[in-house]
């Protein structure tokens, strides 16, 4: 049950993260705090690599523009809407330069692209991150990027399900509530998702957002069983889901808790920015209880399945 549960973990790096490594942590996140020089870099993931007995998922958020994490040591990409405007060519192109830098690393997942549509001009958090406010042309950056990354050696990992694009409020901050009919959220947002799951996307991000078409009761969409059921059930999306970082302040009303019920919502992955005493402790309380809970057990041995799956494919 110990290696089980934390191989549904992606920690940051800090304190733990040696402890973590050796009772089987599932993957490490990478930001810019990590990341002086290349070849710094390298032996920080190659030393983390020679940890671990399962292949970890080593991941960062490169998405282009204004999130990046390699800033230090390279000049900055377009942002995905300024790529996406520049046409397919320059796209796929950029797209193919970043998976050839972070593969060189030693990076195989990257949490991007964004599939958000920008509907909101107001909103603090997506803007230019997101290909456009239009849902067609978002479905094919989308459709690009990812397919770019796959067959350049990186998982691709879109978020922000079911779509941050409206939202008023920065979910890093609080918790925003997106208040859009069912219909609007499937015809507009949830678009982009659906068609990436046809074309068998590996994994999905899901946002610390209240979407009050799923639940009436505040609750993040990270943590909905309605939200998390319908991407399951409606769309037939077999791969991973992944939660947005769980120390966000749009999750933090849910303390501890929010883990237990991100597994029961059906989510496989909990991706903590820090390996921390607390991160830790969440993960030792939840392998406590999942001894005891059979529920929770079968959620995560279920979730294992997916993760080793995507493992045996695709990391060697």
């Amino acid at each position: 049950m110990e290696k089980l549960v934390y191989q549904m973990f992606i920690l940051g790096t800090g304190e733990c993260l040696e402890e973590a490594l050796q009772k089987g942590l599932g993957g490490v996140i990478f930001f810019s705090k990590d990341i002086e020089s290349k070849e710094q870099f390298k032996d920080l993931i190659s030393n983390i690599k020679s940890q671990c007995e399962i292949p970890p998922f080593l991941s960062i958020d490169q998405e282009g523009g204004r999130v990046e994490r390699t800033e230090k040591i390279h000049k900055r990409y377009l942002s995905p809407r300024f790529a996406f405007q520049k046409g397919e060519a320059f796209l796929r192109e950029q797209t193919k330069t970043i998976a050839d830098e972070l593969v060189d690393y030693g990076i195989n997942l990257n949490f991007a692209p964004c599939a958000d549509v920008n509907t909101n001009p107001n909103n603090p958090i997506i803007g230019e991150r997101a290909f456009s406010d239009k849902t067609e042309e978002v479905i094919e950056g989308v459709r690009i990027v990812s397919e770019a990354y796959r067959q350049n050696g990186i998982i691709p990992c879109i978020k922000h399900y079911p779509g941050h694009g409206d939202a008023s409020k920065d979910s890093h901050l609080t918790l925003p509530e997106i208040d859009l009919s069912l219909e609007k959220m499937e015809n507009i947002h949830i678009k982009p998702f659906k068609e990436a799951v046809k074309d068998n996307i590996e994994m999905i991000m899901a946002a610390h957002l209240h979407c009050t078409c799923f639940d009436k009761e505040v609750i993040p969409a990270s943590l909905s069983a309605n939200a998390i059921g319908y991407l399951r059930n409606n769309t037939g999306y077999k791969g991973l889901i992944i939660t947005d970082d769980m120390e966000m302040n749009g999750v933090q009303l849910f303390g501890a808790e929010a883990s237990v019920m991100a597994i029961l919502a059906g989510v496989d992955i909990l991706l903590f920015r820090e390996a921390n005493k607390k991160t830790v402790k969440i993960i030792e309380t939840l392998i406590k209880r999942a001894e005891k809970d059979s529920l929770l057990k079968n959620r995560i041995i279920e979730s294992n399945e997916r993760i080793m799956r995507l493992k045996k494919q695709r990391l060697h």
